[in-house]
């Protein structure tokens, strides 16, 4: 992995220091809000993913559910009941996920694998991603590169150590990799809950690729189509970051509600579903999220 540190694509870098976030790491709110409607349907949410309808590239779904009309009439309501829903379920809302910046801490080079944990301490999370392409109505993704990077429990990432005020081993690699999507474009990440670090919320960064070579244990070429964050429900943090490995970071946290690139826009703005593994929080938690990208 190279160890250069490669310059925020957007605007300016986070601020990994004293001083906290102005904003200034949004990309134009044009381009982070822009929403593409599949049919020009509503909105539809489930379970914090956003519907963006596999289902819905498939227009022949809606004649499949149809009713056969009868000649009861309290039937022939429940048949166009019935219609109307089946219409509405396939008429769905293809959602692009809010564009970001990658900030100052991305590397290149990150190692293919499905667990980045190495030796970092930290409650176990275990990501499911599917990334659809809103280019084809929505079609799944397969074949693409799904990487993902983030801080310790200190708020250190790995290749800028120290940035948040902790000296610890230095390997260049911990907490980063990725893999690539399957013919159901998704992809299954074991990671561990972020720590925090002044100016800015617990996240996650994501960037996906396409046309990538694989190597022995990474991957050469490609084209980044998307580059977003990743974020956690603001009372399950509280509670993590109150805890041991966490505890240990004292640096001062911002909280979801005051981050300067969340837009409370919920999945579509990269906000997980989360589902716990355990009866406790150190047990660690299952997260989810539907990525809708541009090819």
């Amino acid at each position: 992995m190279s160890m250069t540190e490669t310059p925020a694509r957007h605007e300016q870098p986070e601020q990994h220091g004293n001083t906290p976030g102005t904003g200034a790491h949004r990309r134009d709110k044009s381009v982070q809000r822009r929403r593409v409607l599949i049919g020009g349907g509503t909105v539809a949410v489930v379970g914090g993913l956003a519907v963006a309808g596999i289902a819905s590239a498939d227009p022949t779904s809606a004649k499949k559910g149809k009713p056969k009309p009868t000649k009861s009439a309290s039937a022939s309501a429940s048949a166009s009941a019935s219609a109307s829903a089946s219409t509405s379920a396939t008429t769905t809302v293809c959602t692009l996920n809010a564009e970001v910046t990658e900030g100052p801490y991305s590397l290149d080079g990150a190692l293919v694998r499905e667990d980045i944990r190495e030796d970092k301490e930290g409650f176990e999370v275990r990501y499911t991603l599917t990334v659809v392409d809103v280019a084809d109505d929505c079609a799944p993704l397969a074949g693409a590169l799904v990487e993902l990077w983030h801080c310790d429990s200190l708020g250190e990432y790995s290749g800028f150590v120290g940035g948040n005020g902790h000296e610890e081993e230095d390997n260049g690699t911990f907490l980063r990799g990725g893999q690539i999507t399957d013919a159901d474009g998704q992809v299954n990440i074991t990671s561990i809950w972020p720590g925090h670090y002044i100016s800015r919320a617990v996240h996650v960064h994501m960037r996906v690729h396409t046309d990538v070579t694989l190597t022995d244990d990474s991957y050469t070429g490609g084209e980044v189509i998307h580059t977003g964050q990743l974020f956690f429900d603001e009372d399950i943090n509280t509670e993590i970051q109150a805890t041991s490995p966490y505890s240990a970071n004292t640096t001062q946290e911002t909280l979801l509600s005051d981050d300067s690139i969340y837009d409370d826009g919920g999945a579509s703005s990269g906000l997980l579903t989360l589902t716990a593994l355990g009866s406790s929080v150190s047990d660690g938690y299952a997260a989810t999220l539907t990525v809708g990208v541009d090819s």
